[in-house]
């Protein structure tokens, strides 16, 4: 590392190979992502409903241009392998009354409902008041963000292709 600035790593034995920066960025990713989580938990809750991570993905996904989405579509969008894990989630979505299923053909579609874009709404006001307004105080600016959303999309990209690659050793 340049200087004195050490690594901040939580596996020294994957950062002594050839992208020890690798390693720096791995951990950065676990706890970013668990605080994402966290964060999206108690937005939730905070807008009156006990829905886990995904749940709210989902419901998100769902509302998202207010159109019916295929289960095949959140699947994809949101990069989930485990299919039974949306169908799952979108049932608890339904017996909460946010969303609603219907079939168009041989399709399954899934929408929001009046109380599925309330409850996004409220969502959508907690994280203006609570998160987007910090951030905007205290950075990073739109560009960085921009910037690090960029990345984090290749960064997806090359873990998938890895992952693939890692399937057929």
């Amino acid at each position: 590392m340049a200087g004195d600035k050490r690594a901040i790593v939580s596996s020294a034995h994957l950062a002594d190979g050839a992208a020890p920066a690798l390693s720096e960025l791995e951990f950065s990713l676990t706890l970013a992502a668990a605080a994402y989580q966290r964060w999206i938990a108690r937005c939730a809750a905070a807008a009156g409903l006990a829905l886990s991570p995904l749940e709210v993905l989902i419901l998100h996904t769902v509302r998202h241009r207010d159109r019916a989405k295929r289960i095949a579509d959140i699947t994809l969008v949101l990069d989930i392998e485990d299919t039974h894990l949306v169908t799952y989630a979108i049932g608890k979505l339904q017996r909460a009354g946010l969303i609603a299923t219907h079939r168009a053909g041989k399709e399954k579609l899934v929408a929001a409902t009046d109380a599925g874009r309330d409850f996004c709404a409220q969502y959508r006001d907690i994280r203006e008041r609570v998160l987007a307004s910090a951030i905007v105080a205290d950075g990073p600016d739109s560009a960085h963000l921009s910037e690090a959303a960029d990345l984090l999309r290749r960064l997806s990209g090359q873990y998938n292709q890895a992952a693939r690659a890692a399937a057929t050793l």
